[in-house]
């Protein structure tokens, strides 16, 4: 008969490392991206029409698009992204824990790391 509690067992180091990697990949893939022009592709200045489903008229300056390295960049960041997403999801230590309890560890694994340091990242 298994002796599991109510509290959740410590996760795993691995899977805490898994986390904190896509902490940081998704923070170089936000910073990346927004410093990047709007446009992948290069496309000349517009403007929305007048009447359009949002109020205001905004313009768009002309961009340049992104180079083929600054392409490869995000498409690297993504998969990484991607893969330890899925390593995450699929780690063997949510078969310790019962089903209804599983959101619950889930939420509890992504803040794990907020704490440890000493960098306050309240806002999201």
């Amino acid at each position: 008969m298994s002796h599991h509690s109510h509290q959740n067992p410590r996760e795993p180091d691995d899977l805490l490392k898994a986390q904190q990697d896509l902490n940081e990949v998704r923070a170089s893939l936000k910073a990346l991206v927004k410093k990047l022009p709007y446009s992948v592709v290069p496309m000349e200045a517009w403007e929305r029409p007048d009447g359009y489903w949002l109020p205001a008229s905004p313009s768009y300056p002309a961009s340049e698009g992104w180079t083929e390295q600054e392409q490869t960049d995000v498409t690297t960041l993504r998969e990484r992204e991607r893969d330890l997403a899925a390593a995450i999801v699929t780690h063997a230590f949510w078969n310790e824990i019962a089903g209804p309890d599983r959101p619950d560890a889930r939420s509890q694994l992504r803040h794990a790391l907020d704490s440890g340091d000493g960098e306050g990242q309240e806002a999201a």
